[in-house]
Parts: structure tokens; sequence; C-alpha cells
């Protein structure tokens, strides 16, 4: 079963993606990201994104050789058949879009009967009100602040009002579901992110494109935090 709340990183939780990482020295460059929380590392098949990836075999790697746990995020056509397998790898949680899954609450329940923490993700421009009732069966929605396929793109200040919505929801139904953003988290725009309500940010280029990755984490982590209780 997924890991209980006692062994579960604290909000705001940085997860730094790896698709801004060295591939070629990828085992060091995890190495690098030891004091945030997640690993966070997208999978991409070109065909529900135009670009290529990770696949399992690399992905298991990562997951033999990361300090910290992972956060996978599936932009792949049909995860209903795929992304049970990222779980049974020991992903420590899997997000898959909305717009891929033919049962996306079928697939959240099989996720976690795993023992992975079962994550839903919206593109800019999905609405997120039929999650609302389905909030129970994920533990984290992620909303995408670019459209997904791409890293190093400029963030989207227009996806916040969903954001914003999503988090009172939450708070309305008791829902402890993590709301995380991905896509241009910078230094610029985390604050901006957290005072709508995301307690998990995906930073790429924002952590590996800084000569002092620990300090980059750990000031997105006070850029988040002040930024949450401002909002």
């Amino acid at each position: 079963m997924p890991a209980s709340r006692a062994e579960l990183p604290a909000a705001p939780r940085i997860n730094p993606s790896i698709l801004a990482a060295d591939f070629v020295n990828m085992q060091a460059d995890l190495a690098r990201i030891a004091t945030a929380d997640f690993a966070h590392v997208d999978v991409m098949d070109n065909h529900f994104v135009p670009n290529l990836t990770f696949g399992p075999q690399m992905v298991e790697r990562i997951q033999a050789t990361s300090p910290i746990p992972l956060d996978v995020h599936l932009m792949i056509t049909d995860p209903d058949r795929w992304a049970p397998g990222y779980a049974e790898l020991g992903a420590a949680s899997v997000t898959f879009h909305l717009e891929a899954a033919s049962d996306p609450v079928a697939l959240a329940r099989s996720l976690r009967s795993i023992g992975a923490r079962a994550g839903v993700a919206i593109k800019p421009g999905t609405a997120a009100e039929p999650l609302y009732d389905i909030l129970g069966e994920f533990d984290q929605i992620l909303v995408m602040t670019v459209e997904p396929g791409f890293g190093g793109q400029g963030f989207m200040p227009e996806t916040m009002p969903k954001l914003r919505a999503l988090a009172d929801e939450a708070k309305r139904r008791g829902s402890d579901v993590w709301l995380q953003v991905d896509g241009g988290i910078s230094d610029a725009t985390i604050a901006q992110a957290a005072a709508a309500g995301a307690d998990t940010f995906v930073a790429g280029s924002a952590v590996y494109g800084s000569r002092d990755i620990e300090a980059a984490v750990t000031r997105l982590r006070g850029l988040a935090r002040a930024g949450s209780l401002g909002g």
C-alpha cells in the first residue's frame, strides 16, 4: 500500500524533473537532488505527446539508483494497460493523464492496490470539474502549467483559476489530495502557483540549471511556502 502519512514528505514538496538532467550521467545527476522530495520522471511515448523519453527498463534503473522516491508522470496512450507496470517497478507515485485513460477510477484503484500513490494529470485546456466527484480516488492531481511533451516551456498563468478551483473543492470536501504543478516552475512563478493552492512542484531547469542544486531546492521550497502563506 502507499506510504503512511508519517513517511510522506511535508508540503511544499519539490520534485526536480530529470528531463533536465544529463542523460549520460544520470546516476550522478540523481545524486545531486538527494535533498529534494521526489525525482520526477516524465515518460513520453511519441503518441500522446510528440516526444520520446524513458521506457520501463530505464525507469527500473532510475528506481534502483535514485536516492529519493520516483514520481512518474505518464504522458502516454493507453495508460490503463501500461501504468500498473510502473507501479510494479516500485515507483512511489504514478500519474496518468485523464485525457488518455478509459477508466481513470479503476486505474487509480489498481495503482493503489500495487502500492503506488495514484495521480491524475490534466492538460491546460482540460476542465477540472469532472474530477470533483472522484477526488477521493486519487492521491495527487497534476495541473499542467504548460502543454505536455517538452521541457523548458513558459509558465501559463491562465491555468491558475483552475488550480484554485480544485484547491477550493478539495478543501470543501475535506480531501487531502496533493495538488501538483508542472511546467515553467521557477523562482519567478512558484509563489503564484502556491498561492493558487499547489503544494507539490515539478521543476526542471530551475533546479538542474542552477550551479548549486541543493540551494535551488531550498530556495524553491522557501518561495513556495511564502506563496502559500500569502495566498
